[in-house]
């Protein structure tokens, strides 16, 4: 898995590709901590179309996402989902919890 992240103004975005499992969670979790930790990032967007399989650790790891940026007054959004990421992130009710949207 490829995992980039680009800041403009006060939104990140973590772009990845390829599959989004157990494999990667340090390399995710290193890209998420220090937008966690940059006050001036207030929305982290997560631009998934290129990411073609993802499974519960993938949403573990979300989740943590989620539950940290919360911690800190940040939005999450996960955006181009489709296909089987979208049907598991269906599944999983994750539309409740993050928003989802397709953006460029």
């Amino acid at each position: 898995m490829a995992i980039s992240v680009q800041i403009r103004d006060n939104v990140a975005r973590i772009s990845m590709s390829g599959r989004f499992d157990f494999q990667v969670h340090r390399e995710f979790k290193e890209a998420y901590t220090p937008l966690i930790d940059n006050a001036a990032v207030r929305e982290i967007e997560v631009e998934m179309s290129r990411v073609d399989y993802l499974d519960s650790s993938a949403l573990g790891m979300l989740m943590l996402l989620n539950e940290r940026a919360k911690g800190v007054s940040k939005s999450i959004s996960l955006l181009n989902t489709s296909g089987v990421v979208s049907q598991v992130l269906e599944v999983a009710n994750f539309s409740r919890i993050f928003n989802i949207r397709n953006a460029s």
